[in-house]
């Protein structure tokens, strides 16, 4: 189909309408993976209507992911490939270094605690909430928190929170400020939601100040932010860095702030808040996959007592209550010397070995430096993507760095490897073969 056919094709003269059309005719197969939409100037002028009613249009296709928009390169139907997640690569002969995932070698045993777990059923009408666990938490998170007030809820992971934060917080088309490179699981969770995601870079400080402020002036009504351990890059925020913050969010305190502190008891860095004093909307969620393993969905978040509230509707017992066998459970581990020794062994372990591997990296001339977290955030230097090929002529499975941005418009030359399982002779061969990669994959950009 022609430009001029495609634009006769679409009809409408509502958003609404002009946005039904197009995702007809993606659906019907008029329209495939790639394709070009008609400029928003040629669409408007062929149908008589308004440049920013073409524009409404093409928002709502890309928030439900029909469409990219490629800036000036245009708006193009949306590739149906898989959008990428954590975890192992399925089916691959590869060595993988992009799983993201914690050892399980050093994740508590839990045979000695499901014994002691199943005291009594819990039946519907009773708090959702375990009270050992709730009393547990409430000082675990008090030293961390500014606010006068606070109330624990539990949900099941850092996920769901983030679902269940911005969706009784917001409405589709609201602007969310999120670190970039971003956490995959919090970059869909906003683009799933229907909300507007807007960049805000990230430097060996953290999230900046300049781009937190531009996505404020921007209409952002809510941030999410990792404190320490910011996944993909490792960084941590300064005490500097965030009392900045702090100043920039006390100009905005309905906006809805989420610090996602997900690797917390492993982290070798304190913990620095950007939320300020008397905030009036905020969470402070810390799951327990990272120590406790990921097949143990679920997090505690700390919140203003408002905000508690809102949660509560979203977790009526009997349907999305988070299973207090499963919060027993957590407790236990959490408190018991020996998996709490485990816990502390595996924090040891992934920086000490992020730190041995970052050598044998640099000894390679790459730039690799160990900061917080499981991953190592390694800049090549070339194309993420064409070294990532080159990588896996030589047998290993990476992460790329475009994976996790938000920008579609600057390539990037990151990979995020995950290495804390490899041995020395491995991790030698990794950097050998990773810089190897690099300089071919530079030589082919030149």
């Amino acid at each position: 189909m022609t430009a001029t056919d495609l634009r006769h094709a679409i009809r409408g003269t509502t958003a609404a309408e002009i946005a039904r059309s197009i995702r007809s005719s993606i659906e019907e197969g008029i329209l495939s993976p790639g394709q070009s939409l008609p400029p928003v100037r040629d669409l408007a002028a062929a149908l008589g209507v308004n440049r920013n009613t073409v524009v409404a249009a093409y928002r709502q296709l890309g928030q439900a992911a029909l469409v990219v928009s490629r800036g000036r390169g245009g708006t193009r139907v949306a590739d149906r490939a898989p959008v990428a997640q954590e975890g192992f690569a399925p089916d691959t002969v590869l060595r993988d270094v992009g799983t993201g995932n914690p050892d399980p070698a050093l994740i508590p045993d839990l045979a000695p605690a499901l014994g002691r777990i199943a005291s009594r059923p819990v039946l519907y009408g009773e708090p959702v909430v375990d009270a050992e666990l709730a009393a547990w938490a409430g000082a675990w998170f008090a030293p961390d928190v500014l606010a006068d007030e606070m109330r624990i809820t539990v949900t099941n992971g850092a996920v769901d929170a983030l679902e269940r934060l911005l969706a009784q917080a917001l409405t589709r088309d609201d602007a969310v400020a999120l670190e970039d490179p971003c956490f995959l699981s919090a970059l869909h969770t906003v683009r799933v939601g229907g909300y507007r995601p807007i960049p805000v870079p990230v430097d060996d400080e953290g999230m900046t100040v300049a781009g937190l402020s531009v996505a404020l002036h921007a209409g952002a009504r809510a941030v999410v932010c990792t404190p320490r351990a910011q996944n993909p890059t490792g960084a941590g925020m300064t005490a500097e860095r965030a009392e900045a913050l702090r100043s920039v969010l006390a100009q905005h305190p309905y906006v809805l702030v989420v610090e996602d502190d997900h690797y917390s008891l492993l982290s070798r860095r304190p913990y620095l808040s950007l939320i300020p004093a008397g905030h009036r909307r905020w969470a402070l969620v810390r799951s327990v996959s990272k120590f406790l393993g990921p097949d143990m969905c679920l997090a505690l978040a700390a919140t203003d007592p408002d905000t508690a509230e809102r949660l509560a509707t979203r977790l009526s017992p009997g349907t999305t209550w988070v299973s207090h066998l499963l919060q027993r459970l957590a407790l236990a581990q959490l408190t018991e010397p020996g998996a709490r020794a485990t816990i502390d062994k595996a924090a040891e372990h992934y920086a000490a070995r992020n730190a041995r591997v970052a050598a044998f990296l640099r000894d390679a001339g790459l730039d690799a430096t160990a900061r917080d977290g499981l991953n190592l955030w390694v800049d090549t230097g070339a194309s993420s993507r064409a070294v990532s090929e080159q990588l896996m002529r030589r047998g290993w499975l990476a992460r790329t760095g475009d994976e996790f941005s938000l920008r579609t418009d600057a390539p990037s030359t990151h990979l995020r490897l995950t290495v804390h399982d490899l041995d020395d002779a491995d991790a030698q061969a990794l950097a050998r073969d990773l810089s190897a990669a690099a300089h071919a994959a530079a030589l082919t950009e030149g």
